[in-house]
């Protein structure tokens, strides 16, 4: 990892962490309103959509098949989310699927610190939620993890400009407070603030949780070696990818939430499947119950809290 790329990661971790503070400390009550606060959630859901749908579900794991226009739109709404470059993202992902939880694995809080001292349970959370992004983020090699994606000028392209996106997404919010203000400096303030890096702040933490807290809470039913978890609460924020140990099950399945509840709070599902009503995506990867059914019976068929994988 470069110098500037280091730095680039931390004011990426510090500033909307800095932001968020200060909005709800200093201007909680005198500085939102519904304006800012329906920027930040239309902005929140499209950035995440691009992330769970576009940079995870279609890119990494080729879970469907789409037309080149409408994956390139899903690329650049990740690349609004500020996780970096769409190729370095998808090369740390398959990474973290080739090693999960061993050694080799980016972001797992089962390795590394993880296995040092009493603290080791807390310092692998903390690299598998931040630390990683200072040492690991970035490192995976794009020629070896996403050969197809080099080999996609359309993607190069938009990984190359990623900083470009990064911050028109961060202009975006300030230019829409302005104007739906009625042309006022404390709009473009405000909406810069909350659906700029306030909710930049949010969906970076939230992503980030299905690296830490899905790795270590919550509950499984399938045998996989490794220690993912399925955590509900989280389910919805994260547009239905906290349904994490299902998807460590079954990596290619366009399906995080694969019955019940779960495919109630899937939402990136439900937009997949719209797009597929639509003709704009194809060839969707899909669990049947009888799958389902015998990768659960490998795991003795219940489903199991976790408090920490051991």
């Amino acid at each position: 990892m470069t110098r500037a790329q280091r730095y680039t990661n931390i004011a990426a971790v510090v500033l909307p962490f800095a932001a968020f503070f200060a909005a709800v400390i200093v201007f909680w009550n005198e500085a939102i309103t519904w304006r800012d606060v329906i920027i930040m959630v239309t902005l929140y859901v499209i950035a995440a959509l691009g992330i769970t749908i576009g940079y995870h579900r279609m890119l990494t794991h080729r879970a469907f098949q789409a037309k080149p226009w409408v994956s390139y739109t899903f690329a650049i709404m990740g690349s609004m989310g500020v996780q970096g470059p769409v190729i370095n993202w998808v090369a740390d992902h398959r990474k973290h699927h080739a090693h999960t939880d061993e050694e080799g694995d980016p972001h797992s809080p089962h390795v590394g610190p993880a296995s040092e001292g009493v603290l080791g349970p807390l310092k692998g959370l903390y690299h598998a939620h931040i630390g990683w992004l200072f040492s690991e983020q970035g490192r995976a090699n794009r020629r070896k993890y996403a050969p197809d994606l080099m080999e996609d000028p359309g993607m190069k392209a938009i990984s190359r400009n990623f900083h470009w996106i990064a911050l028109g997404s961060l202009a975006l919010p300030a230019l829409l407070g302005f104007l739906f203000s009625g042309f006022t400096l404390h709009g473009a303030l405000t909406g810069f603030l909350w659906g700029g890096l306030v909710r930049v702040f949010f969906l970076h933490h939230v992503t980030w949780s299905i690296n830490s807290i899905c790795h270590f809470f919550g509950t499984r039913r399938f045998g996989t070696e490794d220690h993912s978890t399925n955590v509900a609460w989280l389910a919805l924020p994260s547009m239905g990818e906290a349904w994490h140990h299902n998807h460590h099950a079954f990596p290619r399945s366009a399906q995080a939430g694969l019955r019940g509840v779960e495919k109630a709070m899937d939402p990136s599902m439900w937009v997949i499947n719209g797009l597929e009503r639509l003709g704009l995506v194809w060839n969707v990867v899909r669990i049947t119950p009888e799958r389902q059914a015998e990768k659960q019976a490998q795991a003795g068929g219940a489903a199991a809290p976790v408090k920490q994988a051991a």
